[in-house]
């Protein structure tokens, strides 16, 4: 029997990591994609045309899916509001779905060490300064409240969802390795590759560990 992917933020950097994974597992996938022309990995999943703001598309992108994955993000420092405007219309579609043709409950997302106020607390008091009084009320502050927002619109909902939270990423390859903490950024974690936290996401497929929690990984 088939199993069904649909993958938001696809043709990002961590979205395309996470699709092939899916792809290399054997798993049928969907993706929404803005411009199918300019997708890499085009052929080989379907492919729904539209913006995470278009109910619509969302809604056939997650049609006869089994799990939900989001990779979508801001793509600059500035005032996006992508994940406030597109968790609702992905959260909204996964519960109308269930509703209709039955359920699809089990929600990934990518999210950010910043979204919580807890998140550094594992951390020397100096960097927590550094980090909470500069970084997140300077050039992070948008971005920031975007993770915030998306943290509590998976808490709210009644779905199987789990936040993954890495610190900065990088472009490296995956080491296989790394810290996981329910708690708090794991002590001194200031980066991890998005192959590992691809994998990671990949992972808690069928995991039930990080059900309905934020869980940080780092290097």
């Amino acid at each position: 029997m088939s199993f069904t992917v649909a993958i938001f933020g696809a043709s990002g950097a961590t979205g395309t990591l996470l699709t092939q994974r899916c792809l290399s597992a054997g798993y049928l996938v969907q993706v929404l994609v803005r411009n199918p022309g300019e997708y890499s990995l085009a052929h080989r999943v379907q492919v729904v045309r539209g913006d995470v703001r278009d109910n619509f598309a969302v809604r056939q992108t997650v049609a006869g899916a089994d799990v939900v994955l989001s990779a979508l993000g801001a793509r600059s420092w500035g005032k996006e509001d992508v994940l406030e405007d597109g968790i609702p219309n992905i959260l909204a579609a996964m519960k109308r779905h269930s509703a209709l043709h039955g359920p699809v409950r089990r929600i990934i997302a990518l999210g950010s060490a910043g979204a919580l106020e807890d998140s550094l607390d594992l951390q020397p008091a100096w960097r927590r300064w550094i980090v909470k009084n500069i970084v997140y009320k300077t050039f992070l502050k948008w971005p920031v409240a975007s993770q915030v927002a998306q943290y509590k619109l998976l808490a709210a909902s009644d779905l199987d969802w789990t936040m993954v939270m890495p610190p900065m990423l990088t472009n490296g390859r995956a080491r296989g390795t790394y810290r996981v903490d329910g708690r708090a950024l794991p002590r001194n974690g200031s980066s991890i590759s998005r192959a590992d936290v691809a994998d990671f996401m990949f992972a808690q497929i069928h995991s039930d560990t990080w059900v309905r929690k934020g869980v940080y990984i780092s290097d």
